[in-house]
């Protein structure tokens, strides 16, 4: 889910906003758990999942346009036969 390092991250800046440099090694290591349980129960996902998704989303988003341009252009054909 969560790399340790952005957890050490998060809790320093917890630590920063005590007025405390760092906390000690086992609130460290409870906060951690605890953040960590707290993003577990999000549906928190990686980058790298994110960014698959996009890339998902761009495909699937270029592709409707194409067919939405091809099921106008087949409309404007019907609509033409129909008048002659």
């Amino acid at each position: 889910m969560i790399n340790r390092e952005s957890l050490d991250g998060i809790a320093q800046q917890i630590a920063d906003l005590f007025g405390r440099s760092t906390l000690p090694q086992d609130v460290q290591r409870n906060l951690r758990a605890l953040i960590q349980s707290g993003l577990s129960k999000m549906d928190v996902v990686t980058r790298e999942e994110f960014d698959a998704q996009t890339l998902v989303l761009e495909h699937t988003r270029a592709k409707l346009d194409q067919l939405e341009q091809q099921l106008d252009t087949l409309t404007q054909q019907l609509d033409s036969q129909k008048t002659h």
